[in-house]
């Protein structure tokens, strides 16, 4: 037989349990006692000896287990010559003892697995139910025939007889097998269901002995019932092994009261039958004792496999558990790692594109410059544009999903700002922008600004790149509870090969060694992680050889008209001839290129290169800008900040604008919880510089006017 219906064990599992002469020592001893049972009390309670069998065939490996099972079946055909029994009994009684371990062997390793782990209550069911009980009934069945046939039993006698055979048969397997391999395989399942320690493991067998010993050392009361208490108390306490262990001792215990006349079986009446009036009493009797053996092992062995079940399930969950809660520390370390080298990143590579692209800044500002030096700074300025969105982009789909924010947006003024941010790239390519706000959609919407700017810039980026002549038309209409944003080219359209992935990181639209574009693939996957992330979609609407057209749906409410603030005007600020400006940075490029932004502006600057010499300037004399930077020696910018605001009198309201490389939304938040106005990120353009100051005066003023 092969598989699960494998006659014997495999032959690579561990060897374990009693050795192979142990099994036969039992099987003898059980065999001795049964016939000094039935000749010193005419019964035997239950035939101990088959299960026993049962056990060394289930454990043993398979050498082994046929040396045990060809030594038993001559000891148990030596026996019953001895006994004296007629033929065919004294043959046939050993091959049925044979062919009953057998059939419950198969059977239990068909059904209860390879492992024969009884501690679980399918197991036990299927070994009590599918294993034992079949091969009981079938040996039954065929004993019980023959000897009605050979001794012309009568039907009450027949029926007496297969009970009675039943009964011994089965207690049998039921008690003794199971506590043997439970006692045998404690290496291999640490039985996790005893609570109890061994002092109080000896105090519940000692009750439960005692209680036995009351009950059957006594015929004058029918107080089976008694022992029910302290088992059941011992079956939550203690393992499966253990309960195991106190059942047999219960029918070993009651075995020898009753047989010698003593428990509470004497008490049972019986039934005047003619059939059965040669048949002993204690023998008649002994049915009331098997079924209470019946009842206590279909009661006493589940419930401590449930028990032991359920604490290994809980075992389990606290592990579990466990290793989740560790798994979410390790997680939320790795996302505060993840972010720290994420902002690091961000000011390392923004740094020195800040004195790239604001130097290229400041020269293409110059009036004289060659034309020549003025088409290189124009690249330089290219690059740096395109390199700056490369980072941006990395970071963006790096980074976690922020919480979105709530600004009031007017429509119309940021798909200007879209437009603009873009204006210089399509303007060289004499690609014109227009923008068409439908009617209806004019309204003040609540949203996150800065991610809308973000995809609508990318999209608006994507279109200008991909087409060489015509034009881009950028739209915003109501539908519904949405606002929806279209951008429309007349490029070349899109691939149908590529659009399914479009959206993709790292897909282009023409990924071969002669393409056209640069890029890395990554501006719509930035638009798509930002627009899902406001809980909106996006989508490519329609593409031809005409033209594509990409579409935004975000779920938008109205905003009050009155809370959206006008936009920034990118110019240079009216802060007059006389202003005085206190740059603070460590490096000394980037002081440079910020007194360079500022020059046109007529201002008096001056320079810190840290937040001490930050606060010692701004507590002596007053300023009317302050630019700080963040990360600083000594005292960075946060802290200067707090210092600042400290101070007394007006040195406490000058306006500070932070002037960082650190980019990321939650740095922008640091930087006003600290008690900056405003924050611009590096690099620089004059620009964005202006827009950032006008904002920056604009908020001062306000608040001076309230302190007035």
């Amino acid at each position: 037989m092969q598989g699960r219906w494998r006659l014997f064990r495999h032959e690579t599992g561990r060897e374990a349990g009693p050795p192979a002469w142990a099994y036969v020592a039992l099987f003898c001893a059980s065999l001795l006692i049964g016939i000094w049972s039935a000749k010193q009390f005419g019964a035997v309670v239950m035939w101990p000896a088959n299960g026993i069998l049962l056990a060394a065939f289930l454990q043993l490996r398979r050498r082994k287990a046929i040396a045990v099972l060809i030594a038993c079946f001559a000891v148990n055909l030596s026996s019953n010559l001895v006994r004296g029994d007629a033929a065919p009994f004294f043959w046939l009684n050993a091959v049925l003892n044979l062919a009953e371990v057998l059939i419950a062997g198969v059977l239990a390793r068909r059904l209860c697995g390879a492992a024969l782990d009884l501690r679980r209550p399918r197991r036990l069911l299927r070994f009590a139910l599918g294993a034992v009980t079949p091969a009981v009934i079938a040996v039954a069945v065929v004993i019980v025939s023959v000897a009605a046939t050979t001794h012309h039993y009568s039907a009450e006698m027949t029926a007496f007889t297969a009970q009675r055979y039943f009964a011994m048969e089965a207690i049998g397997l039921l008690t003794v097998t199971p506590t043997l391999l439970l006692l045998a395989r404690r290496h291999r399942f640490r039985d996790t269901s005893a609570i109890a320690g061994p002092k109080e493991s000896i105090a519940l067998f000692s009750l439960l002995t005692a209680v036995t010993l009351t009950v059957f050392c006594q015929s004058s009361l029918p107080i089976t019932y008694l022992i029910f208490p302290p088992l059941l108390l011992l079956v939550f306490r203690v393992s499966t092994t253990g309960t195991a262990l106190a059942v047999l001792l219960v029918t070993l215990v009651g075995g020898v009261a009753t047989i010698t006349g003593h428990g509470p079986a004497t008490l049972q009446r019986l039934a005047v039958d003619a059939e059965l009036a040669h048949v002993p009493t204690i023998v008649r009797q002994l049915n009331v004792f098997y079924g209470f053996l019946l009842t206590m092992i279909a009661v006493a062995l589940p419930v401590s496999t449930i028990v032991s079940e359920r604490r290994r399930m809980m075992e389990r969950l606290e592990a579990r558990t466990l290793a989740a809660q560790i798994a979410r520390r390790q997680a939320e370390a790795a996302d505060a790692a993840k972010s720290r080298f994420l902002a690091l990143m961000s000011h390392e590579m923004r740094t020195p594109l800040h004195g790239v692209m604001g130097y290229a800044e400041v020269l293409s500002r110059r009036p004289n410059l060659a034309e020549d030096a003025r088409h290189q700074v124009g690249e330089i300025q290219k690059s740096g544009a395109a390199l700056l969105t490369l980072v941006e982009d990395v970071l963006e789909v790096s980074r976690g999903d922020a919480v979105v924010g709530t600004d009031a947006i007017d429509p119309a003024d940021l798909l200007a700002q879209v437009a603009a941010a873009s204006g210089d790239c399509a303007r060289a390519k004499q690609l014109p922008i227009h923008i068409r706000v439908q009617s209806g959609a004019e309204a003040p919407v609540l949203g996150d600004r800065r991610r809308l700017r973000q995809i609508l810039h990318r999209l608006v980026s994507n279109a200008i790149k991909f087409t060489s002549r015509g034009q881009i038309v950028l739209g915003v209409e109501r539908e519904g509870a949405e606002t929806v944003f279209r951008v429309t080219d007349t490029g070349p359209g899109v691939a149908p090969g590529v659009a399914p992935h479009l959206f993709g990181a790292f897909v282009q639209a023409d990924d071969s060694i002669s393409r056209d574009h640069v890029g890395a693939g990554l501006g719509l996957a930035v638009a798509q992680r930002l627009t899902h992330a406001m809980g909106g979609r996006i989508a490519l609407e329609s593409t031809s050889p005409a033209g594509s057209t990409f579409v935004v749906r975000l779920p938008l409410v109205l905003a009050d008209t009155d809370a959206v603030a006008p936009a920034a005007d990118p110019a240079p600020a009216e802060t007059g001839g006389s202003a005085r400006v206190l740059i603070v940075d460590d490096h000394p490029t980037n002081r440079e290129v910020a007194r360079l932004m500022l020059a046109p502006l007529g201002c008096d600057v001056f320079e810190a290169t840290d937040g001490v010499e930050a606060v010692e300037m701004a507590s002596s004399s007053p300023f009317d800008l302050i630019l700080m930077d963040v990360r600083m020696p000594r005292m960075d910018g946060l802290a200067a900040t707090q210092a600042i605001r400290a101070l007394d009198g007006a040195f406490s309201r000058t306006p500070i604008l932070a002037v960082t490389a650190d980019a990321m939304p939650e740095d922008a938040a640091r930087c006003l919880a600290a008690g900056m106005d405003g924050h611009v990120a590096k690099p620089l353009t004059h620009a964005s510089l202006f827009a950032a100051i006008d904002a920056v005066m604009g908020v001062n003023d306000e608040a001076n006017e309230e302190a007035a």
